[in-house]
């Protein structure tokens, strides 16, 4: 048990990146974002006895991160919430850069949650191949689709 534990540690340690990055594309919100984090890792806990190496660990951690962000996505679609937020954010960058991505980010959380997922590898430079079988479609599939979303991506307002 040591040692999965172990073993467990290490996959978290050299992939939060990655498994924040999937998070950060479901939510604008930092506590959403840490509870889908949390639920990530309890995911990857459940089911690292039964990872058997059929992908690597990057493909397995991607499918996880992702199936638990859309399910979470999906449930909170079915009982939308209205957050009471106070709007202001002395902490927020104001630079071109900053409004660039938030732009981006706005206009990706517009797409349904699985051309949301496909969005998020291409941006993280995964290749179509990998991609397809991290979401469980061809690669040409991959490609078509990728095309897809990024002639809706551009016609979106600039709202």
């Amino acid at each position: 048990m040591e040692t999965l534990q172990k073993e467990f540690a290490q996959i978290v340690k050299e992939n939060k990146d990655t498994i924040y990055t999937v998070c950060y594309m479901f939510s604008n919100d930092s506590e959403d974002i840490n509870d889908l984090f949390q639920e990530v890792l309890i995911n990857l806990w459940k089911g690292i006895g039964s990872f058997k190496s059929h992908s690597n660990v990057r493909t397995w951690i991607y499918r996880v991160a992702l199936n638990t962000c859309i399910s979470a996505d999906r449930k909170k679609r079915k009982f939308s919430t209205i957050p009471l937020t106070m709007d202001v954010n002395i902490f927020e960058d104001k630079d071109e850069a900053t409004f660039q991505v938030k732009k981006l980010h706005d206009r990706i959380n517009k797409l349904q949650p699985f051309d949301r997922a496909i969005v998020l590898l291409w941006l993280e430079n995964i290749s179509y191949d990998e991609i397809g079988a991290i979401i469980g479609i061809s690669t040409t599939n991959v490609a078509s689709r990728l095309l897809r979303i990024k002639e809706k991506l551009k016609s979106m307002s600039n709202d």
